[in-house]
């Protein structure tokens, strides 16, 4: 009786082995097909061109963020938080705290030729 137990068991095991090998080398070969090779790839190129765009939007936007911090400091019209604050103020941003010197304060001049803060945008 202990053999035909270990035989049904063997035959049962190969046969679950052989169907899961079987749909295994199926699923492989259907990923290697050429068309979805071409499709992978194709999906590939798309996500990296699309992420160079962003890395240039976002360079962009940087770009002139500190053109407009560098133009305000030669005009004068940009000041440090540290220098305004007195020892022990604190500086706060979106509810955290920052060095003081994260943050610039841009002014524009009005016609008078008086500092007015900056409205933001």
């Amino acid at each position: 009786m202990k053999k035909v137990t270990w035989f049904v068991g063997g035959i049962a095991a190969g046969a679950a082995g052989a169907g899961y090998a079987k749909r295994k080398v199926r699923e492989t070969a259907a990923q290697l097909a050429p068309t979805r090779v071409v499709r992978s790839a194709g999906e590939g190129v798309r996500s990296g061109v699309r992420a160079a765009a962003d890395a240039v939007r976002e360079g962009r936007v940087a770009m002139k963020a500190k053109e407009s911090e560098l133009r305000a400091r030669s005009e004068g019209r940009a000041a440090s938080l540290d220098e305004v604050l007195a020892p022990g103020d604190e500086v706060l941003v979106d509810g955290r705290p920052v060095e003081p010197g994260q943050v610039i304060v841009l002014r524009d001049l009005d016609r008078s030729g008086s500092r007015r803060r900056r409205q933001a945008r």
